[in-house]
């Protein structure tokens, strides 16, 4: 699984990444991922070493930092760190005999909150021995600019094997360092955002000459194709307040739980309702967080939630990075009925998905980065604090997938919060799905009540499946 030579590393951020490492000016608002895997038994220090050597190598993003110049008209670099110490991304504890994964999750929770150092590459990889029947476990800290879920799931193929049995690869020649000074500095921003612009304005030039073409042949049309985008465009970036009277109040703070069920049943449910995996998924987390207002005597009738749209076979491809919309979605969490339910996710979704201000996320990312950097967080931040929940599904592996020789068998992401009050992100690996639940502890006093909640929802879900 070390073939990874398609994935192409430009060496600036796209406006959408520059905007999301930039907005960390509000710490409300980082984007922190952390994932945490269990696996059948002891990993060997040295060949771990190894492995996380060969995959910075490997990956040239992890072996670069992040250089940004506030006076600059291009996006920031990504520049490879010369004083680059694996010994400082790569940690090794031993827990006391018997923990489980709860003390794990307690051991990530600060991890998660920590704030990355910016002079450094933007990851951290802590290996935790001497869980309960033998099994240990991974905390891999990593930033959103980096990659989004569904590459991160790419860059895992320079991590992790398909057999147990499979070689130790050869260290590739680490990266030659190159500090440019500032005169090349300049000379490169120039050029890169000569290159971008020139590519921007042939993109408009042929979306100008298609408008000019509608508007001759069909001005009615036209002129409503134009309402509609603009209505769209207010709807993505209005300040907008949580629908929930409950969970109103953000904090710095984490609790991470985790959920667990089988693929197989959750995909049967769906296909009962006429749907597909994530319309359960939704539905079940509808359901939940229905069960906890009602639980606090409050009756809502939706909340808004942020899901990233993947559109990296539209846009990017085989590029590092992000490639996603997030797209606001107001998700009903009634009737009573999980088919019902699963219907009206599914609706709500797919018109989160065809809005048309989608198309322009690139553009208005490139606009907000050029307004000060206050301004920006506070602008960007007036839009995420009013989404209530955050929910993301990533394919995982279909397959069981191993760590110098150790059988993975659990994986469990959890995304930032960035302004809502929780995430809950489903990782779906081999035959499980696997959904770390990423929850502000200010905004949920009472954490084990929402898992307690949710998880009903997701037995209504679950009891469709011709398997349950």
């Amino acid at each position: 699984m070390k073939d990874i030579e398609n994935f192409e590393f430009i060496d600036r951020m796209s406006d959408s990444d520059a905007l999301m490492w930039s907005i960390e000016k509000d710490p409300l608002l980082r984007s922190t991922i952390v994932t945490v895997s269990t696996f059948e038994g002891s990993l060997d220090h040295d060949r771990v070493r190894h492995q996380v050597d060969f995959m910075s190598r490997a990956i040239p993003r992890l072996r670069q930092r992040v250089r940004a110049n506030p006076l600059s008209i291009a996006p920031p670099r990504w520049e490879f760190d010369p004083y680059f110490d694996l010994a400082y991304h790569l940690r090794f504890v031993t827990v006391s005999e018997g923990a489980t994964l709860h003390d794990v999750l307690s051991m990530a929770e600060p991890i998660g909150m920590q704030g990355f150092d910016r002079a450094r590459p933007l990851w951290e990889f802590t290996v935790v021995d001497g869980l309960a029947d033998g099994t240990s476990a991974v905390i891999i800290k990593i930033h959103h600019s980096i990659t989004d879920g569904v590459g991160g799931m790419k860059l895992q193929l320079a991590l992790f094997n398909l057999s147990p049995d499979d070689p130790t690869p050869e260290l590739p020649d680490a990266p030659e360092i190159h500090v440019l000074s500032q005169p090349e500095r300049v000379a490169d921003a120039v050029s890169h955002e000569s290159r971008r612009s020139a590519g921007m304005f042939a993109d408009w030039a042929k979306r100008g000459l298609g408008g000019v073409l509608g508007v001759l042949t069909d001005p009615v049309g036209a002129l409503a194709d134009a309402e509609e985008l603009s209505g769209s465009v207010v709807r993505m970036i209005k300040p907008a307040s949580p629908m929930s009277p409950l969970i109103t109040e953000r904090s710095l703070s984490v609790r991470f739980d985790t959920l667990q069920f089988p693929l197989a049943q959750a995909k049967g449910a769906a296909k009962a309702s006429g749907g597909r995996l994530n319309d359960a998924f939704i539905g079940g987390l509808a359901l939940g967080l229905r069960r906890y207002h009602e639980a606090h005597a409050r009756n809502v009738g939706a909340l808004r939630m942020n899901m990233p749209i993947n559109i990296r076979n539209q846009t990017i491809g085989n590029q590092a990075g992000n490639a996603f919309i997030p797209a606001r979605v107001e998700v009903p969490l009634h009737p009573d009925d999980p088919a019902e339910i699963m219907k009206k996710v599914r609706t709500a979704v797919l018109s989160a998905r065809d809005d048309p201000a989608n198309d322009l996320m690139e553009l208005l990312s490139n606009g907000l980065n050029r307004l000060p950097t206050s301004m920006t967080s506070s602008l960007f931040g007036a839009m995420l604090k009013g989404n209530d929940f955050t929910a993301s599904n990533v394919p995982g592996a279909p397959i069981p997938i191993y760590l110098v020789g150790q059988r993975m068998l659990s994986q469990y992401a959890f995304g930032p919060n960035a302004g809502s009050a929780m995430n809950f992100t489903l990782v779906s690996y081999a035959d499980e799905c696997f959904i770390g639940a990423n929850i502000d502890p200010v905004a949920v006093p009472d954490p084990d009540v929402l898992m307690l909640c949710v998880q009903k929802g997701f037995d209504e879900v679950l009891s469709l499946s011709p398997t349950s």
